[in-house]
């Protein structure tokens, strides 16, 4: 009997310290990535000084200062966000290069061949910020709320337009989304860039826009467009008198322009992890919160499985949008 009992005792303690010894290797591989990662490359789809590459810069610096590893921001703009998207799913899953995109890596596979899949060629370190997208209109238009440009484009199917950055890119999304859930005929019209999209808005050559809320505040405190809803889940602290698309009818509707980090695949869950976490300490960082505020970000911290999961539902929503509207690729 005694002997029965120390073979337990001891089979128990050599489980325990074959557990503690698997702890122990992953907490050292965990801190030995985090001492050798001394340089870490962020690289944005994108040119330099648009969204992404302030946000880019942004988190560089805060995680520099605050970690330690040597931070570097590598712009590989072209094919919509697809070369440097693609570089990156083809890099070492060393935690040593990341990714920083919008929905456009949800989008581009619904509108073109690609080398790599938004879902299984990336890890997901985190859902870092988001920005609101406006419906807005010429100071001048008759138009005062969302329900009078709707109403104004069922009685004329056909005849009103809306403008945005375009096409296959959220704000086209954005619009075919509305257009469907509020049952209009309204004429799209694609611009390479919001200023463009804008000059043809004040013109009066189109009727609407879509637009992301930095690009067209300064118009906005200007006077010289009026914002009609907002496609956020929630009202913009800065405009709490415009009524989000939901508020106005249609409550399903909820879009905003967000941006992401991701990693190659198969990169070590600890190093992810890691990764996560110095992100996320970065986007609630009190030092970064007046720069966001300045450029419209904000903040989210999604981080790991959860932002897994919300990528997944973007990529099925978009796709089905894609799908019903027939979008096509440049």
């Amino acid at each position: 009997m005694k002997m029965k009992l120390l073979r337990r005792k001891f089979l128990a303690l050599a489980v325990g310290a074959a557990a503690l010894a698997v702890l122990f290797t992953a907490l050292a591989g965990q801190a030995a990535w985090a001492q050798a990662a001394r340089t870490i490359k962020i690289v944005v789809p994108f040119p330099p000084a648009g969204g992404s590459d302030i946000l880019a810069r942004m988190l560089a610096d805060q995680v520099g200062r605050a970690q330690g590893p040597t931070m570097v921001v590598e712009n590989r703009p072209g094919a919509g966000s697809v070369i440097g998207t693609e570089a990156v799913s083809r890099a070492a899953p060393d935690g040593n290069t990341l990714l920083i995109n919008t929905a456009n890596i949800v989008i581009a596979p619904h509108v073109r061949n690609l080398n790599y899949d938004p879902l299984s060629s990336f890890e997901p370190i985190c859902y870092v910020v988001n920005t609101p997208l406006l419906v807005v209109v010429n100071s001048a238009s008759p138009y005062r709320t969302l329900a009078d440009l709707l109403n104004a484009a069922r009685a004329k199917p056909g005849e009103l337009s809306v403008a945005s950055v375009g096409p296959a890119t959220t704000l086209h999304v954005a619009f075919e989304k509305l257009k469907r859930a509020a049952n209009v005929n309204m004429i799209y019209v694609p611009y390479p860039g919001t200023a463009p999209a804008t000059t043809a808005l004040l013109g009066e050559h189109v009727t609407s826009m879509i637009a992301e809320h930095p690009a067209v505040a300064e118009q906005l405190n200007f006077g010289k467009l009026r914002a009609l809803a907002t496609g956020s889940g929630m009202r913009i602290e800065s405009l709490p008198d415009v009524p989000t698309i939901a508020e106005s009818g249609y409550s399903d509707y909820e879009i905003d322009i967000w941006w992401g980090l991701f990693a190659p695949a198969n990169t070590r869950k600890e190093t992810a992890a890691q990764l996560a976490g110095w992100f996320s300490a970065a986007v609630k960082a009190p030092e970064l919160k007046p720069k966001f505020a300045d450029q419209r970000f904000r903040p989210v911290g999604m981080c790991g499985t959860d932002f897994g999961s919300f990528l997944r539902k973007q990529f099925e929503e978009y796709g089905r949008v894609i799908r019903e509207a027939h979008i096509k690729g440049e």
